[in-house]
């Protein structure tokens, strides 16, 4: 059986039962010191980076970009007219070539703001499918169409005020329609795209064509 030691108990209790100190009560440890107090001891520039930030550097003031790549310069009036001099050359010469191979072809007539109009029209009708054969599946470039539409649109707005009636007419009316048909090609294709989709409670069904073209 092991050896079993004595304890000795202390009292390390400082005070007695009435309140008095005891008269063997250990000596008080000194108190570590508060940590305010050693903030106080440390110099004041040490201080005053503790409790305030420096304050953030300013952003610099963004400055300009410009573009090293300047734009050439414009022709002069003699580079001008030199390219238009031998611009109708070429022209003559070519006609001359036409008229020799197609004797019954008369010459082509000068161009004019009606045909530039006429021309842009004819080209976004083209692009909405409007020269397919009867009984063929129109091809349609929706985008291309927007982008011919756009450009007319342009030029009605850069040539406002220096306009004749006629023109004036001849160009919104080609506007108006090709609004309108444009409208009608892209229901059309929406149309056409929700009868090909498959049915919505298939999982993964699209809700509707993401691009028309």
């Amino acid at each position: 059986m092991a050896e079993i030691k004595e304890f000795v108990i202390n009292d390390r209790r400082k005070f007695t039962a009435e309140g008095d100190i005891r008269p063997d009560a250990p000596p008080s440890e000194p108190k570590a010191p508060r940590p305010e107090a050693s903030l106080a001891a440390e110099p004041e520039s040490s201080a005053r980076l503790i409790d305030t930030p420096e304050p953030a550097a300013e952003p610099e003031a963004p400055t300009e970009d410009f573009n090293d790549e300047q734009a050439p310069p414009a022709p002069t009036a003699e580079q001008l007219a030199q390219a238009k001099f031998a611009f109708d050359a070429t022209v003559d010469r070519l006609d001359t070539a036409i008229r020799a191979n197609n004797p019954a072809m008369g010459p082509i007539p000068p161009m004019t703001f009606e045909r530039v109009i006429q021309s842009i029209y004819m080209q976004a009708i083209l692009q909405l499918g409007g020269a397919a054969a009867p009984g063929q599946k129109p091809q349609v470039d929706i985008l291309g169409a927007r982008q011919t539409i756009d450009m007319l649109t342009i030029l009605a707005e850069k040539s406002a005020n220096n306009l004749t009636p006629a023109e004036h007419n001849l160009l919104q009316t080609a506007l108006f329609e090709l609004h309108m048909s444009f409208l009608e090609v892209t229901q059309a294709l929406a149309r056409q795209a929700a009868q090909q989709a498959p049915p919505p409670t298939m999982p993964g069904a699209p809700k509707g064509p993401s691009i028309v073209r």
